[in-house]
């Protein structure tokens, strides 16, 4: 039986997931259903397994909060350790048709001329790390953490929108997005104006996901629509680079960027580093790799309009299924293209499970009593509202970050528990009314999704009904199921998403959590309650960045 194998390169971790997919005797779906499971699951904690690169969390420490990088090394080197993983786990790596991916959105990797040619002569005998150390013209990476773009991102507003354009509604029509400070465009732009010498010298520009199927296969990879819309740099609806959009990042960017295809292309067979050194087949498929909230849509089974899904990790997501892009007025929301051919909403917040755990790591509780707290403590909360933008926020923007509380005494651990989920829930629920979709169904999934009581609140405060999910790694199953549909696509077929999620994306249903109608008016109340603070909290921030942005503007000569 072939294997297929999603790998996730995230901010914290690399994980793999392989699947074994039998057709039988009538081919897969309805007519002989396919036999289908999850051989094994393998994953690298990056501050606990590969210190030596620095990283805390991840993330390489900085003077400045609004700066967030991550080496590309260490993602290398997880991605040549993960393997030998997999087969301590018993997996066949001969038998691996297809590998796809999913890197953590928005990241961005810089190489010098000579990169492919350094990846071809590659030593199998050597670690993955000691042949590639002199291909990058940037060392470190800016990732979807780094909020230091500002001025960035209203450069190129004005220039695809013109200077009347202060909410980047332009920009946001063209790309799917306005212009957000994470996102790779105006990264690319800060280095370019920063280090002219250093984008000089740089001939080729991936993201995380395209740099390391770049390695996977030893030539450079494509980008698809799904991660090249978390670039502001994409037309959305043609799926090609924007021009206006390049014009304004910087110049000559086109010929430094990868082609944007589509999620089921087929870079090429796996480089023979890979055959050698761990194993592979010479034959096996390395698929164009996409974002993690693409490839999660898939591994969460949102191939089709009516339900949306929310990941609890490291940032909070929530995100659906989308026929045809509409675009959040408001400027909160993205479009991304979907692995499907279509499009998918999402809402990013930044302040995920790193905000839950600084507000247990305060209050020296683990998970068991943070959990006791939760059930200690009455929904509602008395009216206690916490928002928890420990660093600067995404949705809404915020930049200077700062712990607001209002009716919350900071002592109080259990209120304070409560009030962090609590407002998170109250967030997504408030930020997500641009999608226009009433919402009966949560997928839920994420490290964070295992926590049953924090999923309570989240159905009741959605009034939906919520579901876990059996493999909680969504993301590299979601590659694993796009490297099967690109396999079967390049065999000739046309295989129909809702076959190739079947028996995979399902949610367990014993784990249904269903809303509360006794706490439906309460946290109506509680939501409104929300509101008002975080416009109240959103002004004087506001106000601040505005007056900070003032002064650098008249002291920067």
């Amino acid at each position: 039986m072939p294997h297929y194998l999603g790998i996730d390169s995230s901010t914290q971790s690399l994980s793999a997931v392989a699947i074994d997919v039998e057709p039988g005797p009538g081919g897969a779906g309805p007519a002989g259903p396919a036999r289908r499971r999850v051989v094994a699951e393998a994953s690298i904690n990056f501050d606990q397994e590969l210190p030596q690169y620095g990283a805390r969390n991840g993330v390489l420490p900085n003077p400045d909060p609004k700066v967030a990088h991550s080496p590309p090394l260490l993602w290398a080197d997880a991605l040549d350790r993960i393997f030998p993983k997999l087969k301590e786990l018993g997996v066949d790596l001969s038998r691996v048709r297809a590998i796809a991916g999913s890197g953590q959105q928005h990241g961005s990797v810089y190489l010098k001329k000579g990169a492919a040619e350094a990846l071809a002569r590659l030593d199998p005998a050597r670690p993955l790390v000691e042949g590639i150390r002199g291909i990058f013209s940037r060392a470190s990476s800016p990732i979807w953490m780094d909020s230091s773009t500002t001025r960035e991102c209203r450069e190129i507003e004005a220039s695809v929108g013109g200077s009347g354009d202060a909410e980047g509604r332009a920009l946001a029509k063209l790309t799917g997005s306005r212009a957000f400070e994470r996102f790779t465009g105006p990264q690319i732009r800060k280095f370019y104006r920063e280090s002219p010498g250093g984008y000089a010298e740089t001939d080729r520009i991936h993201l995380v996901s395209s740099f390391m199927a770049t390695l996977l296969s030893g030539t450079h990879a494509t980008i698809d629509p799904g991660d090249g819309a978390g670039m502001n740099l994409m037309d959305l609806a043609r799926k090609t680079w924007a021009k206006a959009a390049l014009d304004a990042t910087a110049p000559g960017l086109e010929a430094k960027l990868p082609p944007v295809r589509e999620s089921w292309t087929v870079v090429g067979p796996v480089s023979s580093y890979f055959v050698k050194r761990h194993g592979l087949s010479k034959d096996a498929r390395v698929v164009v790799w996409s974002g993690d909230n693409p490839c999660s849509l898939i591994g969460v089974g949102l191939v089709k309009p009516g339900r949306i899904a929310i990941s609890l990790g490291t940032s909070d997501t929530l995100f659906g299924f989308m026929p045809a892009p509409v675009v959040d007025e408001a400027g909160e929301g993205h479009v991304f293209g979907a692995p499907t051919g279509h499009y998918m909403s999402l809402i990013c917040f930044k302040n995920g499970s790193l905000a839950r755990e600084k507000v247990r790591d305060a209050y020296q509780m683990g998970w068991r009593e943070f959990d006791e707290a939760l059930r200690a403590t009455r929904p509602g909360n008395g009216g206690a509202v916490l928002l928890p933008w420990f660093d600067p926020e995404i949705t809404p923007n915020v930049l200077e970050p700062g712990v607001r509380r209002y009716a919350l005494d900071a002592r109080d651990g259990p209120r304070n528990v409560r009030a962090v989920v609590e407002g998170q829930m109250a967030a997504m629920f408030l930020h997500s009314k641009w999608m226009g979709v009433k919402t009966e169904t949560i997928y839920a999934t994420g490290g964070a999704a295992a926590n049953r009581e924090i999923l309570q609140i989240m159905a009741d405060i959605h009034g939906a009904e919520v579901y876990q999910f059996p493999v909680g790694k969504s993301a590299a199953l979601g590659a694993a199921l796009r490297a099967h549909h690109a396999d079967r696509k390049a065999g000739g077929q046309e295989p129909a998403w809702d076959d190739v999620v079947a028996g995979f994306a399902e949610p367990i249903r014993e784990s249904r959590i269903a809303p509360r109608p006794q706490y439906a008016a309460l946290y109506r109340d509680f939501v409104d309650l929300y509101r008002t603070c975080e416009d109240h909290a959103r002004h004087r921030a506001t106000e601040r960045a505005r007056a900070l942005e003032e002064f650098r503007k008249r002291n920067e000569s």
